[in-house]
């Protein structure tokens, strides 16, 4: 992917494969590298504090390593955490990572070796699963390819012949793209009965109630009114109203109030900060530059052009946009709704949307004796993965999995059902959810298909 900067004027392209003078014009034409530079001391503050957080506050050991068994993405399960102590090590060294890449510190090897080591740990487990994890994913692949070490980095210190002023616009579009790809599956995901009849605000407030000051406040119906139609609201127009010259400041402002109290309230995070820090992309490139790097050369813009990778950036970033905005609607062409099967629910931008709670009792039976186990997953599983094995499809069909392999080391072959199972979802009745009939063990995972043990949602 020839994505490498060539500082050079190059050749002007008015027509080719994929498009006219305007493709160029909003692309490909240059602009001060201000927000780029600032963005990349923000995220790498950021990515540091993060990771350096997860060790203070037990989230490593929690999910990395106190479990005896762990749930990866289905077919990563050959990526493990590493033994003993030895996660703790891997979150400092992407914090270290992360303050490197704030300073411009060999920027390239410094953003893909925390990109690489951050989807790791995304997909090694996913009992702590975050959409703003996957976000982070993203947003760290598209910024291994954008030279946001061109200025105030150590690298340019090191090798002054690095140092520029100006970017292609497409940086700017490409994060703007995928914010607006978010934000717009976000509000369209909230768009159902639970969350505009307001009972899942209820839900998401009630472990609030004791909270210094606002705990009473956030049980009232107005606010869960408010915080109902605000979410979909912003969701929707926030990038728009950026986007806007008489709406920025506005939406800005907004946005702050917005994300500090997602902050305050849901305890999220870097990402109330991380989309604050986006909001550089929206202003005049010479605003941030007057702000954060007074001191710093303007651009002056000059004959428009386009890089020789022209073409091939373009190919490749159409296939990368349209992944991401495919896959966040696979759950429609997958049977029954996706809030009671979970199929789809990942990376889709379907936040904060449900409550889920399960039961039930495993049981293994011998394929050849016909003898009964009595699986109790509390000998094998933290607390919050006992809460997902229930109420989550996968996580049972890999409880089964893991099951069905202990008793083969014990040349056993058993099947494995779920039986009495039922699951309550955003504190409505529980309903029947697994197929007791259907031997786990057996069943395959099919990642776009609709698995029919799963019971109907209206039988």
């Amino acid at each position: 992917m020839p994505l490498s900067y060539n500082w050079q004027r190059t050749k002007n392209v008015p027509y080719n494969l994929f498009g006219n003078k305007m493709l160029n014009r909003v692309l490909f034409q240059r602009m001060d590298n201000s927000p780029l530079i600032i963005f990349r001391i923000f995220f790498g503050i950021l990515i540091s504090l993060e990771s350096f957080g997860a060790i203070a506050t037990g989230w490593v050991k929690r999910n990395l390593i106190d479990p005896t068994h762990f749930f990866p993405f289905i077919d990563f399960e050959w990526l493990h955490p590493i033994p003993g102590n030895g996660m703790y090590y891997y979150f400092v060294i992407m914090g270290i990572l992360g303050i490197c890449i704030a300073l411009g510190l060999k920027y390239r090897v410094s953003m893909i070796a925390f990109t690489f080591m951050w989807s790791a740990t995304y997909l090694m487990q996913k009992t702590a699963y975050n959409n703003h994890y996957y976000l982070l994913i993203l947003i760290s692949l598209l910024m291994c390819f954008f030279p946001a070490h061109r200025s105030r980095s150590v690298d340019v210190k090191l090798n002054p012949t690095l140092e520029a002023n100006s970017m292609f616009a497409y940086v700017k579009w490409f994060i703007v793209l995928q914010l607006l790809i978010v934000y717009t599956y976000a509000s369209i995901a909230k768009m159902y009965g639970d969350w505009l009849d307001f009972s899942m605000i209820k839900v998401l407030m009630q472990p609030r109630k004791d909270y210094w000051l606002v705990g009473e406040l956030l049980q009232q119906l107005w606010v869960h009114k408010i915080i109902g139609v605000a979410g979909i609201v912003f969701d929707l127009l926030i990038i728009p109203a950026l986007l806007y010259k008489k709406t920025r400041k506005t939406a800005f402002i907004l946005s702050i109030f917005f994300h500090l109290f997602n902050s305050i309230v849901f305890q999220i995070g870097i990402f109330p900060y991380l989309a604050l820090a986006f909001s550089v992309f929206f202003f005049d490139p010479e605003t941030i530059r007057s702000i954060f790097f007074k001191s710093k050369t303007p651009y002056v813009p000059t004959v428009l052009s386009s890089p020789n990778y022209r073409n091939g950036l373009l190919m490749v970033a159409g296939l990368y946009f349209l992944f991401q905005v495919l896959l966040p609607v696979r759950h429609y062409i997958i049977e029954d709704d996706v809030l009671w099967t979970e199929e789809g629910h990942r990376m889709s931008w379907r936040m904060m949307l449900r409550s889920r709670t399960g039961k039930g009792n495993f049981m293994a039976i011998d394929e050849h004796t016909n003898e009964i186990y009595r699986i109790d997953p509390k000998n094998y599983l933290t607390k919050a993965q006992l809460r997902k094995v229930y109420s989550y499809p996968d996580f049972a069909w890999q409880f089964a999995q893991y099951i069905k392999n202990n008793f083969k080391k014990d040349n056993k072959d058993v099947a494995i059902f779920l039986k009495n199972s039922e699951i309550s979802i955003n504190g409505k009745p529980y309903k029947p959810f697994i197929d007791p009939k259907t031997n786990l063990a057996k069943e395959r995972w099919k990642p776009f298909k609709h698995h029919t043990w799963i019971l109907p949602s209206n039988p």
